[in-house]
């Protein structure tokens, strides 16, 4: 196997301890069909990923079934949290720094000029709201 590039595709980290790589990151859809290739692994399967943005995230997303872990690996952003019970905690990231977002923990990031983050997610059932 030749070396690939995380960030254009992803890994699957599924039950039995297996490593499986996806076909390239399209956009947004391309989750769709990432559930249909491993949801059978449940909240147990992790997808890890790669992103790198130059502005703020303009939705809140939350991972109803399993932690996610967030790895800032250049540049630097602001985690925010939003916890069950409305409260807020804003968690900065710098390059080679990491955060929990726990089960059911709402969360966005804003970043001022550039940041790449690896994130490893356990996505059933991952929700969306507008910003």
């Amino acid at each position: 196997m030749s070396a690939r590039k995380l960030s254009d595709a992803f890994l699957h980290l599924g039950l039995g301890a297996t490593a499986v790589p996806q076909p390239p990151f399209s956009g947004m859809e391309w989750y769709e069909g990432y559930g249909a290739r491993h949801g059978g692994d449940g909240s147990e399967g992790r997808l890890v990923s790669q992103h790198t943005f130059t502005e703020a995230w303009d939705s809140w997303e939350m991972h109803p079934n399993g932690a996610e872990v967030v790895i800032c690996t250049h540049g630097a952003m602001v985690l925010t949290q939003e916890f069950p019970d409305g409260s807020r905690k804003e968690v900065p990231l710098a390059a080679g720094e990491y955060a929990i977002n726990d089960p059911g923990v709402w969360h966005i990031a804003d970043v001022a000029t550039s940041a790449t983050a690896i994130f490893i997610t356990s996505g059933e059932g991952t929700q969306h709201r507008p910003r």
